[in-house]
């Protein structure tokens, strides 16, 4: 399995489950409003958590790819993905709606991917099916987001054996004010998202482990201390 992160919550994951079956899936691909160079993507399946356009530019990927905006379960291509409804804030969507977090199972390893959680914790059930997570994708830059010191408490919630942080600031990164957030765009105005450094030193770590991309296997995956890998959009 290889996984691509190229900015904001966008990942592309390619996995391969024998000779001839070889799946690719692409993760809330951003639009040139964000800032950043929009990445050409070729996906069998697009994965959309929520309607912005930070997070739902079909038009960068190619092919014809099967396309998931929602809660549900999904069997596709011999890739189990699981949609599971969140929350944007921590008013139960009051301010800024709603997202979907995605589980995804493919080569014996699950991924989560939870979006532009706004929650400060995961409920019971959330955390039920969400289940037992090998890679973890989650936001830690604050604004409309959960920060780091929220990120590492989800983290504890969720206990997966890696965690690449996303959703964070980048250069050349433009982030606007949400069009139905309720609480206004004047709070927005000088803001900006946290850097990984706050996130990293949450936990402590000075060091961290920095790659283009993350290739890995199931054996690959230890169980005896969580790992922090930095991926480099």
């Amino acid at each position: 399995m290889n996984i691509n992160w190229y900015g904001q919550s966008c990942f592309q994951v390619s996995s391969s489950q024998g000779k001839n079956n070889h799946v690719s899936i692409a993760i809330d691909p951003f639009d040139e409003s964000a800032g950043l160079r929009v990445p050409k993507l070729q996906a069998d399946i697009v994965l959309i958590t929520h309607d912005h356009s930070d997070h739902n530019n079909l038009k960068a990927v190619s092919g014809q790819p099967f396309i998931v905006k929602g809660p549900g379960e999904y069997d596709l291509k011999g890739v189990f993905i699981q949609g599971i409804s969140g929350y944007h804030d921590n008013t139960q969507g009051t301010q800024r709606g709603s997202i979907t977090i995605y589980t995804i199972e493919t080569e014996g390893i699950r991924l989560c991917h939870l979006s532009d959680l706004g929650q400060k914790e995961l409920t019971s059930s959330q955390l039920d099916k969400i289940g037992d997570i090998d890679i973890l994708m989650i936001p830690v830059g604050g604004i409309y987001t959960i920060d780091a010191a929220e990120a590492v408490k989800i983290m504890a919630q969720i206990e997966p054996r890696i965690i690449i942080p996303m959703h964070y600031k980048i250069p050349e990164l433009k982030i606007h004010p949400v069009k139905s957030d309720k609480v206004g765009a004047k709070q927005f105005n000088g803001v900006k998202l946290d850097d990984i450094d706050k996130f990293l030193k949450n936990l402590g770590i000075k060091k961290p482990e920095l790659l283009p991309k993350l290739s890995i296997k199931k054996k690959d995956i230890s169980t005896e201390e969580a790992k922090i890998i930095i991926l480099q959009p």
